[in-house]
């Protein structure tokens, strides 16, 4: 019997005349292995995952808001595929960073992979904004991107294109009356094509937001051009409720087992003397129904 059988894999020859030796690894610096593999970041670059870049840029303004340094974050669109994401929080950090020389914090955030202030938990308790990628993987993506931070009474701005930067960090002189973090992108169409953001995707995003975070205040904004009967050119969304109005609103009418959701709040014990998080709740029985509506 042949020792060669039709299963063996070694006797297949090499289809690849390339040899494999040092000379053959890469490796990928900077924000490269994102627009080579932006699926290992953002899950793809369909639909969900272009929109996924929206999300992670509101998230960050979000926790903002949830750490009680922002009050207010506006959201527009605009044509060109633009869209801006701006809160009156700390605004990001623009002092020298003391593990790269000569480059501000807000470049090391806006070009580095992992890294941001929400590992240690020093500067946010909790966060949403962190799904293992950040501002610099929208960044790489983008084929402008545009960070202005007012900070210390200052307004500070630098600009960069598929996430290299594109010049130094400016100071645009004072603004004593501004704070916080705007940034604005274009995603890139060598990456998604065509593909636009669909405003009534966003404008329902900035409005469960609002909810998911009781009080503070979203305010969406759209260019005329791109409003509809389902998305306004301007709204704005604060519930002080938060998850309760969500309730409220998704059961209506509707007569209910209880006069009264149930809703609550708990926060888990601190450790180390910092919080741990916290968990919230609305459930309505609604009469008449297949099953229970809850959040």
């Amino acid at each position: 019997m042949s020792d060669t059988t039709p299963d063996d894999l070694f006797a297949n020859t090499p289809t690849s005349s390339g040899d494999y030796n040092a000379s053959a690894i890469e490796v990928l610096e900077g924000l490269e292995p994102v627009r080579r593999r932006p699926g290992m970041y953002i899950g793809g670059t369909d639909e969900r995952a272009f929109h996924h870049l929206a999300a992670e840029v509101l998230d960050n303004a979000m926790d903002e808001a949830v750490a009680g340094h922002a009050t207010r974050i506006e959201m527009r669109l605009d044509e060109g595929n633009r869209l801006s994401v701006a809160d009156n929080g700390r605004g990001i950090p623009v002092d020298e960073h003391p593990k790269f020389p000569g480059k501000s914090t807000l470049e090391v955030i806006m070009s580095t992979l992992h890294s941001g202030g929400k590992f240690s938990g020093k500067a946010y308790a909790t966060s949403g904004g962190l799904h293992g990628v950040g501002v610099s993987v929208v960044n790489a993506l983008s084929v402008q991107a545009r960070v202005e931070v007012a900070r210390d009474k200052q307004l500070y701005a630098q600009e960069f294109s598929r996430g290299i930067t594109q010049g130094a960090l400016q100071n645009l002189g004072p603004t004593p009356n501004r704070r916080g973090t705007t940034v604005t992108f274009v995603p890139d169409p060598e990456i998604f094509g065509d593909r636009k953001f669909n405003a009534k995707r966003l404008f329902k995003l900035a409005r469960s937001k609002a909810y998911l975070f009781a009080g503070v205040e979203i305010r969406w904004k759209c260019a005329p051009s791109l409003a509809s009967d389902d998305v306004p050119a301007e709204a704005t969304f604060k519930f002080p409720g938060g998850l309760a109005d969500h309730l409220a609103e998704q059961v209506g009418g509707r007569e209910c087992v209880t006069t009264q959701p149930f809703t609550g709040k708990q926060d888990f014990a601190e450790i180390g003397g910092e919080a741990q998080g916290r968990v919230e709740w609305a459930i309505a029985w609604p009469l008449y129904s297949d099953g229970s509506t809850s959040w």
